[in-house]
């Protein structure tokens, strides 16, 4: 008759036995156990009187109910100490105390009559005390039956709590590392480049990629993984991040952007597109000696935002022949896309596409479509 049953402390996280779970629990049990028996109480003085026993029959029920509810209390604890065992085996141990009870509640009966506090209310035979032992029994059972149905309840949605805060702590430690995975190439090349900058005495150029590179890696770190931004927000950290790049390659790279208007303040994941502009560097321009163009597109189709980031470059070939490049290419060719499109299942599961295309007119073209969303800074 009560959730109050304390199991075997789960694994962090998840709910406590101890703090306001606990005397919640400790509270609704007195709750429904003094209202259970004074409701049996009631039913049961409410059918003698109808059946014609006398009203000082309350004496009698009275007492009855304040041995079950004494006894019922005791078998409560009874119930916590075996609440670790399986529900079939906590069953057998209690048929014993369940038996003692109503054992108890019959004698009290008899005692309280043969005390003749009810000389009206005697029963006629022996079978009589019998068949009130076996009617109180079902009252046990029925006591201990509710009693271990809320407890396991109880135990199965603490179980379920603690492994939704688990679930959901692995989501966000998942959604950390990718956002945190960022490619050490980039800050290979851009100390590299510093550093031939020192070399050839080139110190303004020097102290302003140091400049943007701080800059960068300072919103990488500070900016909360968890949170979303605008995509205005967003196209800024890019620009700080193209800054470095246009100081490694000067007139080389080359940057399109065209964002519809309506599309400034829909929210996307921090730092979504760094890595495919990032990838796009690598292979359209860093290995061409004429550069190449990179662009950035966003554009609203209904209720989805569709984001894109194109190069001239020379393509990827794998795409061509009906190849799976995420999955077959080398490592180091594949750790920023498969990156965004892991991501991106995580946050939006079947809400979202992500892919990958030769463009016709030559260059290679991600584009990835997420729900169209601009109010509020809702957490990841």
């Amino acid at each position: 008759m009560n959730p109050d049953h304390a199991p075997s402390r789960p694994a962090p996280p998840g709910p406590r036995e101890d703090g306001p779970h606990a005397r919640s629990a400790g509270s609704l049990f007195w709750w429904l156990h003094l209202g259970g028996w004074s409701g049996v109480f009631l039913v049961n003085y409410s059918s003698a009187l109808a059946n014609g026993k006398p009203a000082e029959y309350w004496k009698v029920l009275l007492a009855v109910a304040a041995t079950g509810c004494l006894g019922t209390l005791g078998l409560r604890y009874l119930l916590r100490a075996c609440g670790d065992r399986p529900p079939s085996r906590v069953a057998l141990l209690m048929i014993v105390p369940v038996l003692l009870i109503a054992a108890a509640m019959g004698l009290t009966y008899k005692l309280v009559t043969d005390l003749q506090w009810c000389g009206t209310c005697l029963p006629f035979t022996r079978f009589g005390y019998y068949t009130y032992v076996a009617g109180q029994l079902y009252v046990v059972v029925g006591w201990t039956s509710l009693y271990l149905v809320m407890t396991t309840w109880r135990k199965l949605r603490m179980q379920t709590e603690a492994a939704l805060a688990a679930t959901a702590m692995a989501h966000q430690a998942q959604l950390k590392m990718l956002r945190y995975q960022l490619n050490p190439h980039f800050l290979f090349n851009t100390l590299n480049a510093i550093s031939t900058l020192v070399l050839d005495r080139d110190n303004a150029t020097a102290n302003r990629m140091v400049q943007g590179l701080s800059a960068f890696l300072r919103h990488s770190l500070d900016a909360d993984p968890m949170q979303r931004v605008t995509l205005k927000q967003e196209l800024d950290a890019i620009g700080l991040y193209l800054d470095i790049e246009k100081t490694r390659f000067a007139e080389r790279l080359r940057v399109d952007v065209e964002i519809e208007p309506a599309c400034w303040s829909a929210l996307l994941p921090s730092l979504l597109l760094q890595p495919l502009v990032e990838n796009a560097i690598k292979y359209a321009v860093a290995r061409r000696v004429e550069g190449g163009t990179i662009g950035l597109r966003a554009t609203r189709e209904g209720e989805r935002l569709r984001l894109s980031v194109i190069d001239d470059g020379p393509g990827w070939a794998a795409l061509d022949h009906g190849g799976v490049p995420l999955d077959s290419a080398p490592r180091g060719n594949r750790v920023g896309l498969a990156n965004t499109r892991d991501r991106l299942r995580v946050l939006y599961g079947e809400r979202q596409r992500f892919e990958l295309r030769n463009r016709e007119e030559g260059g290679f073209a991600v584009s990835m479509t997420l729900p169209f969303e601009t109010t509020g800074m809702a957490r990841e």
